[in-house]
């Protein structure tokens, strides 16, 4: 049974590696329908995509390239775009071009498998992903064979951010959560559920203790400082302090029932505040419900995956 990844996941199994090795085993792959892996080299001025298979050169030619390339919804950009990154592909004959031997390849067809297995999904089903490219509206993520789903910047933490980019980067491997399909059995994501409760992140700190943060907004009434993804507190004004500063911040009291952490900010430094390793909170495959704010918390943010 086919297993389906993100695009790059595959390049340097061991399987993969066994059927680059000669044409005999692309061959064998070929017979057996075996999903693999090659890097684009190039982009030629057809929009084919030429792709190193060690042994031989592979060809995509350019409708086989990605699903609704035919139909011009998705554009060449695309495909141009995968030049220097791995793609997947189904090996679907071998020719001869310029007196060598080229294997002809379909990423199209793979894409298309996936499609039909997404069908399968459930909300609140979470799977892996890889960011492909960001937007200022959201995050884009390779859920399987180049197949993309939009991650929601309002999805991605509790936290705001005012750009994806302050939170994921080009590459990553992020968990998601299956959030919704719309008319045209797209996905939605979702991401901010996995990064924990907010007593969870709370926990990590205690009254007392000066830690680093960075400033997400300043209000008349104080600034917030996020001190995690799903966790931000409420420091005193103060001056010379800009959105985007990292700051040391002294934790003055924590207050569950009220889901508000009181900081005073120390020292405001002006440079980026670097992009942290996600730390994920819930590792199941599933999830029906998930409530952020403490029981004894008057104020209810919960969602809903049914």
């Amino acid at each position: 049974m086919t297993k389906y990844y993100p695009e790059g996941k595959l390049i340097n199994t061991e399987s993969n590696e066994y059927y680059l090795e000669n044409e005999e085993r692309l061959r064998e792959a070929s017979e057996k329908g075996v999903l693999l892996e090659g890097r684009a080299i190039v982009c030629d001025c057809e929009h084919n995509l030429h792709i190193d298979l060690k042994c031989m050169r592979g060809i995509i030619p350019r409708l086989e390239c990605a699903l609704g390339i035919e139909e011009g919804i998705t554009r060449d950009i695309a495909i141009i775009s995968k030049v220097n990154k791995p793609v997947c592909f189904y090996i679907t004959d071998f020719t001869t071009l310029n007196g060598k031997k080229v294997a002809v390849l379909s990423r199209r067809t793979a894409q298309e498998e996936f499609s039909e297995k997404c069908l399968e999904f459930s909300t609140g089903d979470i799977i892996d992903a890889v960011v492909t490219h960001l937007e200022n509206f959201g995050a884009f993520c390779d859920i399987g064979c180049g197949v993309t789903s939009l991650l929601p910047i309002d999805s991605i933490s509790v936290s705001r951010i005012p750009h994806p980019s302050a939170r994921l980067a080009v590459g990553d491997n992020i968990r998601a959560i299956i959030k919704n399909f719309d008319e045209k059995n797209r996905i939605t994501l979702s991401h901010k559920e996995l990064l924990g409760t907010w007593s969870e992140n709370a926990q990590m700190f205690s009254v007392g203790e000066t830690v680093s943060g960075v400033v997400r907004s300043i209000e008349d009434y104080g600034i917030f400082v996020e001190l995690m993804p799903n966790l931000a507190g409420l420091a005193e004004s103060a001056d010379n302090v800009c959105v985007g500063d990292t700051v040391s911040v002294y934790i003055k009291s924590i207050i569950p029932e009220k889901i508000k952490i009181k900081l005073v900010i120390i020292n405001a430094f002006k440079e980026e505040f670097p992009i942290k390793k996600l730390q994920y909170f819930y590792e199941g495959t599933h999830i029906d419900y998930f409530r952020y704010t403490p029981e004894n918390c008057d104020k209810l943010i919960e969602a809903f995956f049914t």
